[in-house]
């Protein structure tokens, strides 16, 4: 189990939504919540980072590319409970506005994948229900695009 498992408070968690050449960054996740499905980079928020230091490490962690994070453009809870009904995750997400700044893009630290993803594209990977909200919200995909997963 890890320390991330059956947390005993909400924990804050922080991405950015970046863009590039008409594609957004994405990564696959190598842990849970959500293992093996692509969604927006990001982390747990450490005490005494602000939510754009805290994007902009994570970011940096995850991919190896520099951004320069701005306002957040979108919050979630993220909460998934056991078998038995325990709380099992439990995260506040904020979603970062970032542009991108240097760096090629490679899978680091939680990110068993990571890349640049056209909106043509999200119809041959496996995104969180989040990460389709976030894209429809923003209008990277339609509101029509299938796949909710």
């Amino acid at each position: 189990m890890s320390h991330r498992e059956y947390p005993d408070h909400p924990r804050v968690g922080v991405g950015a939504v970046v863009f590039r050449d008409g594609c957004v960054l994405l990564v696959r996740r190598g842990v849970e919540p959500a293992r093996g499905l692509w969604a927006i980079p990001g982390g747990g928020l450490k005490l005494g980072e602000t939510l754009q230091q805290g994007a902009e490490r994570e970011i940096r962690e995850e991919t190896g590319i520099v951004i320069r994070a701005g306002a957040p453009i979108f919050t979630c809870d993220s909460l998934e409970r056991d078998g038995n009904g325990r709380v099992r995750f439990h995260y506040v997400i904020v979603d970062m506005s970032a542009d991108y700044v240097s760096g090629d893009v490679r899978a680091a630290d939680d990110a068993v994948e990571a890349r640049w993803i056209s909106p043509a594209e999200i119809r041959n990977i496996s995104p969180t229900k989040t990460t389709l909200k976030l894209l429809r919200q923003i209008g990277f995909i339609s509101d029509e695009f299938p796949g909710d997963r």
